[in-house]
């Protein structure tokens, strides 16, 4: 047998080890031929990961997780036979400026663990489940009080994998902390970009890392300002032990102040799921999810029709600078905005634009593109969107995010105040969405909209008939070009527009399984 055979015959071993039962058979159920196209075959196992909710003893939490019914992603509408779907307490602690990852929050004042001081609660493990899910289609909720609510790592098997989502959505009435600060709880990763954070005096901005492992992650935290990388301090070798969540405090990393900053976080060793919890004095607060991978065009949708300021932050990881070239995706057409039609984002450096009332009460998604001529360098960017003025101010963030492929879904919707923003930056689609059964009842419901090429349609969602508690969206393309999403869940409390916008990239529900068995006769001895 030659080098070329045992090559290739590496390769399929390889493939079918990391793809599992899927690799080793057809989509009905037959031996794959070389004739047989990959299959796209539902996925056997997920992990979520959801932070540390909140520091304010104020804090109401509210999970919600679902697994849509089959269909695009595979799984039973009616039972999960032995599919498991649960998100358990994870250890936190807290890694301060002068602590060991592993030592930090071991001492304590006035009888308190030393991490309630800088906003961390430290919590023992435990085995009891905070949320499980029992069958696709039909979404459970669960509740959490103050700030001793701890992060959650968990698992789903079986039918319950294929789409899995649980969002965490925390409301703050007072505080610094203030607001509804809302997160889809994400798989864990090992590269990771994070634009619109800030070190600046009125910001107590954290990323928070959680390890949903049986071993130790040794992670990497790069601070990007306007003039390139920030001299930090600790930010290399972080400890996150196994099944623990660390949440550090970025302005114990540098002592230089920035108002703007682009957050890298890279393991070593291990995998994380991140997310950068951001607050201001007067603001409020918001999670900040990762962008979208590094690229030369990216889509940010959902920005709100009363959205009263629009700042946009972008980061450029490669060699080259990139001259973006910026436009606005409203109800009726793509516009460039005027005072803010380009940006330049230097290499290794993190630029911003402001670009105040943008969508002047239309809802509306920006598009980032190379300007004409330019080179399509890879960039991440995020927006700072706030609503109300003054004392009633309120701020979230979008990501950019990748387009729905198959399928998304949004959970925790409520029957009032939840809006949902799809865009089709190209040619028009066609987009079924699926309202499910409510976490207390109600009856599924199902809309197709067509969303013209080149808008944002922003819609209030079907509801559920009868429906009770809050209900899960799934977005399935049916037709046409590439089509981005996101929903908003506004909360107004005592005049303050508390509001959360989670972006809906695709749920990877299903992987493409290429035949495990190849004719290679025509490779020789």
């Amino acid at each position: 047998m030659n080098r070329t055979t045992l090559s290739l015959l590496a390769a399929v071993t390889s493939l079918a080890a990391v793809t599992g039962f899927a690799a080793l058979t057809a989509p009905d159920g037959g031996t794959a031929t070389e004739a047989t196209a990959p299959a796209r075959l539902p996925v056997e196992r997920s992990s979520l990961l959801c932070p540390a909710p909140a520091t304010s003893d104020l804090a109401e939490t509210v999970y919600t997780s679902y697994t849509p019914q089959s269909g695009a992603g595979g799984g039973s509408a009616s039972s999960s036979g032995g599919s498991t779907a649960e998100l358990r307490p994870a250890v936190a602690t807290l890694r301060g400026p002068a602590d060991d990852a592993g030592k930090a929050g071991e001492e304590k004042k006035d009888g308190k663990d030393e991490e309630e001081k800088d906003g961390s609660a430290k919590n023992p493990p435990s085995d009891k489940p905070v949320v499980s899910l029992e069958q696709p289609g039909k979404p459970v909720g669960a509740k959490a009080s103050g700030s001793a609510a701890p992060a959650l790592v968990g698992t789903a098997t079986g039918s319950l994998a294929p789409g899995w989502t649980t969002q965490q959505t925390t409301t703050v009435s007072a505080g610094s902390g203030r607001g509804v600060l809302g997160v889809n709880c994400t798989a864990p990763d090992t590269d990771l970009w994070f634009p619109g954070a800030s070190i600046a005096k009125d910001r107590q901005d954290y990323v928070h890392l959680t390890n949903p492992d049986d071993t130790g992650a040794l992670v990497d935290i790069e601070l990007y300002g306007k003039d390139g990388a920030l001299k930090s301090q600790l930010s290399d070798g972080i400890q996150v032990p196994a099944g623990a969540s660390v949440p550090v405090l970025l302005s114990t990393l540098t002592a230089d102040p920035a108002e703007d900053v682009t957050v890298h976080v890279t393991t070593r060793t291990g995998r994380v799921g991140a997310a950068v919890r951001g607050a201001g004095d007067e603001t409020g607060s918001d999670w900040l999810p990762a962008s979208a991978d590094p690229a030369g065009t990216l889509v940010l949708p959902g920005i709100p029709a009363d959205a009263t300021a629009v700042r946009l932050v972008a980061f450029a990881p490669g060699d080259d600078d990139a001259e973006l070239k910026v436009r606005l995706a409203s109800a009726t057409g793509t516009i460039n905005p005027a005072g803010a039609e380009t940006l330049r984002v230097k290499s290794g450096m993190t630029a911003s634009l402001d670009m105040k009332d943008v969508t002047k009460g239309e809802a509306g998604s920006l598009l980032l593109s190379p300007a004409e001529g330019a080179p399509a360098s890879p960039v991440v960017a995020a927006l700072q969107v706030t609503r109300g003025k003054g004392d009633k101010q309120e701020i979230a963030y979008i990501p950019a995010t990748a387009p729905v492929t198959e399928r998304a879904t949004a959970a925790d919707n409520r029957a009032k105040g939840s809006l949902l923003s799809l865009t089709a930056p190209g040619e028009t689609a066609q987009v079924k969405v699926t309202a499910s059964a409510g976490t207390e009842g109600g009856a599924q419901a199902v809309k197709t909209y067509t969303v013209k090429g080149g808008t944002t349609l922003a819609v209030s969602p079907p509801v559920p008939a009868g429906l009770k508690g809050s209900y899960a969206l799934t977005v399935e393309p049916q037709s046409g070009g590439p089509v981005h999403a996101a929903r908003t869940l506004l909360l107004p409390e005592d005049g303050i527009q508390m509001f959360t916008v989670q972006t809906l990239p695709d749920d990877r529900g299903l992987v493409a399984v290429p035949a495990a068995q190849q004719d290679l006769s025509v490779l020789g001895d």
